[in-house]
């Protein structure tokens, strides 16, 4: 009853096992959903703070150059001139915390102008751009600028591949304010290098991830890109280490870099993943040429969606294994009638017709099954009682019936001696036919002429006694050749009986009577016969079969085909003995008709033959106690092997005298 139990558990749970998690699913994604874009949301709050804080870099600059070309201490350090104007305006860099401030008169200034800031300080107007200075640019302002800029590019994962072995360049905050003091017109230009400006860099992370309003314990992380190289970063390679040469993904350039975008997803930053937020930064001539990141860990915000997850799945497995359990409980009235018909339903299986299971106690759908099945195992019962006595009918009709069935299988039997007869006199009347065509009538005429001739020359004759003697000769060979048809055709006198004989004489005898169809059809006949010993069968029925086999060989092959007879000893179970083997080049058998080959009435030549032959010759030799195989490879051409024992020794002297009757050469090709 565990299966049924387990079917109704399921049956009664399946709402809570299927419908709740899905619902659980949907509700999670939808959750999960929310959760990133809430994140998404907060990277791209933290990322507009950064900018205004950068903006707020640009324009403070601005104001800083812009308050000391207007004031009086640089009017009167430019008044006075030399070392005095050089001391004011580097006292004026540390304390507005810039990397250069000089002035430059109006024709220095022009040499500048292709910078914009400092061409739109020539028409009046104070300018802040973010600019790229070349390695050159920073030596001619100072030498220490261009070190501290050269930063090495450490091999990053995922970057796009480069040649490069260091960022030389510099990011600049560059501004440039107009100067307009009597005698002294010029621009008054100063800047900060962002290269490895950890303090700039550290006040954007503080600003964003150490602000109670804006997260407080967020563990998130700031950069500057020059391009693609973190040139300003608080991204950690080690404890102490900062990612200063490392390079943004592939994937984030092209998006940012190449195509302009705002980059707000997750992004791989150098060991781990953020949530991040990237944005380009445009210098004065409108170019990209960098981009600022903020960005906070995503594991810590995975690992929550990952708890509520197991806690939903926690309540939800809790749950279920509190339901089944009082499910069970609640169906247990049903489980024990049906177990009571299934211990009923045990005792029928094991023999027991009697065994019945009454009143299960209960009037519902469940009780009127328990009386139904009582209803039938009491028809089942009197049906078994009907069918014995029927069982026992038939048997006696069985027996019966297998009598004439044996009185039938004699009648098949003397039938098929009938067709096994009548399969030998169609082989007999094709060779038959041959040998009258193809000799009967040359040698009626021969023999006729060399009479004439003898009779017609006299003494003269002797001149040509060699050539004459010669055709008598042959015309014997003929009239043996005619010889040893007659006693393959006629009955043999030892029908049933068999004796010990070569094999290599009777295949001799053979290829001589079929001699006319191998001709017919320009077959060649090779030959390999190694040394056998004997074997005890009738001579008439192996001519049989080797003359069956033959014929089969050479009708299945075109003209010029190679007909092979080997003949060779062979052991089988133990037992010595002599293998022959007929192989033709024909087509072969197909696969599907390898099994049947052997059956009666089996034929691929419906004009040419009964389908008996091959069936007739498997029984001759099996009669003998031997073996009949066919082997056709897929590639063409068929191989029957007959296998035969050896004879017993003795008993030999009847059987070489039957077999020199018609003893002669063996015809070889």
């Amino acid at each position: 009853m565990t299966s049924v139990r387990l079917r109704l558990l399921i049956l009664a749970l399946m709402p809570l096992i299927v419908l709740t998690p899905f619902l659980l699913f949907l509700g999670m994604s939808r959750w999960t959903a929310d959760y990133d874009k809430v994140l998404i949301a907060n990277v791209e709050s933290d990322l507009r703070i950064a900018e205004q804080y950068l903006a707020r870099i640009l324009t403070g600059t601005g104001e800083d150059i812009r308050a000391v070309a207007q004031s009086v201490g640089f009017a009167e350090a430019m008044d006075v001139g030399g070392s005095a104007q050089s001391s004011y305006l580097q006292a004026k860099r540390r304390d507005l915390g810039l990397d250069f401030l000089y002035y430059l008169p109006v024709a220095q200034a022009a040499d500048l102008s292709h910078w914009p800031v400092i061409a739109a300080a020539m028409q009046g107007d104070q300018s802040t751009e973010i600019d790229i200075f070349s390695a050159r640019d920073l030596s001619a302002i100072h030498p220490d600028l261009a070190l501290r800029a050269r930063i090495g590019l450490i091999e990053t994962e995922a970057a796009v591949p480069t040649d490069r072995s260091a960022e030389d360049r510099g990011m600049v905050v560059h501004g440039a304010a107009p100067v307009n003091l009597t005698g002294h017109e010029g621009v008054l230009v100063g800047g900060s290098l962002l290269n490895r400006n950890l303090d700039f860099i550290d006040a954007i992370n503080a600003l964003v991830y150490l602000n109670a309003v804006t997260g407080g314990d967020r563990q998130g992380t700031a950069t500057l890109f020059l391009e693609d190289v973190r040139v300003s970063t608080n991204v950690r390679l080690f404890e102490d280490v900062r990612a200063l040469g490392t390079r943004v993904s592939a994937a984030v350039r092209g998006a940012v870099l190449d195509d302009g975008q705002t980059w707000l997803d997750r992004a791989f930053v150098v060991n781990d993943w953020y949530i991040s937020g990237y944005l380009p930064i445009t210098d004065s001539f409108g170019d990209r040429v960098g981009m600022l990141y903020v960005g906070y860990l995503e594991a810590p915000f995975s690992a929550a969606k990952r708890a509520a997850f197991w806690w939903m799945f926690a309540a939800f497995m809790a749950l279920l294994m509190l339901s089944a359990p009082l499910f069970l409980w609640l169906a247990k009235g049903i489980f024990a009638p049906l177990e009571r018909m299934t211990q009923t339903m045990t005792r029928v299986e094991s023999g027991d017709l009697s065994a019945r299971h009454g009143d299960v106690g209960t009037r519902d759908e469940i009780g009127e099954v328990a009386r139904h099945l009582d209803s039938l195992l009491n028809q089942v019962q009197d049906r078994d009682r009907a069918l014995r006595a029927w069982a026992d009918e038939l048997n006696t009709r069985v027996e019966d019936r297998t009598a004439e069935l044996r009185d039938a299988n004699r009648k098949l039997e003397d039938t098929y001696k009938q067709l096994v007869m009548s399969e030998k006199l169609a082989s007999i009347g094709e060779i038959t036919a041959g040998v009258a065509h193809e000799i009967n009538n040359p040698v009626a005429v021969i023999q006729g002429n060399v009479d004439v001739m003898r009779e017609a020359l006299g003494a003269a004759a002797e001149p040509v006694e060699t050539e004459l003697s010669l055709i008598d000769r042959q015309v014997t060979r003929i009239q043996a050749i005619v010889g040893k048809l007659l006693h393959f055709a006629r009955p043999g006198d030892y029908g049933g009986y068999s004796h010990a004989i070569a094999l290599e004489p009777v295949l001799g005898d053979c290829l001589v009577l079929v001699d006319h169809l191998i001709t017919r059809k320009a077959i060649r006949v090779d030959t390999a016969f190694d040394p056998v010993p004997q074997v005890r069968i009738d001579k008439g029925e192996m001519q049989q079969v080797v003359i069956n086999l033959i014929t089969n060989a050479v009708q299945a092959m075109a003209p010029g085909g190679v007909l092979t007879l080997q003949l060779h000893d062979a052991e089988r179970d133990g037992r010595a003995g002599a293998e022959l083997v007929v192989r033709d080049t024909g087509p072969g058998v197909p696969e599907a008709r390898r099994a049947h080959v052997f059956d009666p009435f089996f034929t691929t030549k419906r004009a040419e033959g009964t389908g008996l032959g091959l069936s007739i010759s498997q029984t001759i030799i099996q009669r003998a106690d031997g073996l009949i195989t066919l082997q056709s490879p897929d590639t063409g051409g068929a191989a029957f092997h007959v296998w035969l024992p050896a004879a017993v020794e003795g008993g030999a002297g009847l059987d070489a005298a039957l077999d020199s009757e018609f003893a002669e050469p063996v015809m070889r090709r």
